[in-house]
């Protein structure tokens, strides 16, 4: 099949009531891990590169590294359909070049600007990608939390006005709207109780009715990683994520594409510690990263098929 967009995807996802794991890869393990996973569980994925990975790995190497997981799927006679998606574009030139470069889908970040800039910048996004068949994702309304180079204090966060959701839809043509009900970047997503807001995401989906929703910010921080991590060695103490059974909830209500990074992360550094603590004789890159792969494998499963719900829909 190779890369495809999201249309057809969020299409069915959105009546099926599931959503689509968007998982951000950095290096050959994480993509390896990911694709063992949907093709175990038959599943649709997207694959997405941030601005941090795009420095950290390059965005060719990337590439490769997914067609190369996509030659392999085709070898065994697997038909996954894969998104190659830039997460958090911070500018025009940005998604140009991942779109020149062969992505199948972008996000434009205009949500640190006012509503009219934030319009104008992903309107512009928007005409140059669909002309070369890329879909678009944008941002309105602004998340808590940091991710590579997006840093956004408790105190700037401002949930997704459902009217002006509406008319950024209209007025841009992007395909897909991230929205801030609550979830928030990085490991450390709530000090209390966790709550969505979930009123404001039925209400912006009435308004934009069929209309495909994002959630960033969801990763569920899962405290065996956490646990695991601290035992042996880490200092991350009071990571807190999203409940998995509210994002369950919210792939039934609009929501088609939710985003897991932070997860993939924890998975991979507490196997990582833990090999190095157990196994101290090991110094074979291929023993410690083989047990993170594993890992990450057995968390996107776990999604997958318990989160997500998109099990058997590639």
């Amino acid at each position: 099949m190779g890369l495809t967009t999201t249309k057809k995807m969020f299409e069915a996802a959105y009546n099926g009531g599931y959503a689509i794991g968007a998982f951000n890869v950095n290096n050959m393990e994480i993509i390896q891990g990911i694709m063992e996973a949907v093709n175990e569980t038959n599943s649709p994925v997207i694959l997405q590169v941030s601005a941090g990975a795009r420095k950290y790995a390059n965005p060719i190497y990337l590439k490769k590294l997914v067609e190369a997981a996509i030659e392999c799927n085709e070898k065994s006679g697997k038909d996954i359909p894969v998104v190659l998606h830039l997460d958090h574009g911070p500018d025009f030139e940005t998604c140009k070049d991942c779109i020149d470069g062969g992505f199948t889908s972008v996000m434009i970040d205009g949500s640190k600007y006012g509503f009219e800039e934030n319009v104008e910048l992903t309107k512009k996004v928007v005409e140059y990608a669909h002309q070369r068949g890329v879909v678009v994702e944008a941002e309105l309304g602004k998340l808590a939390g940091v991710e590579d180079d997006v840093k956004v204090s408790e105190s700037d966060a401002m949930y997704t006005n459902p009217d002006e959701a509406a008319e950024f839809v209209k007025r841009t043509g992007c395909d897909s709207l991230a929205i801030a009900i609550g979830t928030s970047h990085g490991a450390y997503k709530f000090k209390g109780e966790a709550k969505l807001r979930f009123d404001i995401l039925q209400e912006i989906s009435e308004k934009l009715p069929g209309f495909p929703i994002v959630l960033h910010g969801a990763s569920s921080v899962p405290q065996e990683f956490v646990q695991m991590c601290n035992e042996y060695g880490g200092d991350i103490p009071g990571a807190k994520g999203v409940p998995e059974e509210m994002l369950r909830k919210a792939a039934t209500m609009a929501v088609c594409k939710i985003n897991i990074d932070s997860d993939i992360r924890l998975a991979m550094t507490a196997n990582i510690r833990e090999c190095f603590v157990q196994e101290p004789g090991v110094f074979d890159p291929r023993t410690y990263l083989g047990k993170a792969r594993t890992a990450v494998k057995d968390m996107v499963k776990h999604k997958i098929v318990d989160v997500l719900g998109c099990a058997g829909k590639a």
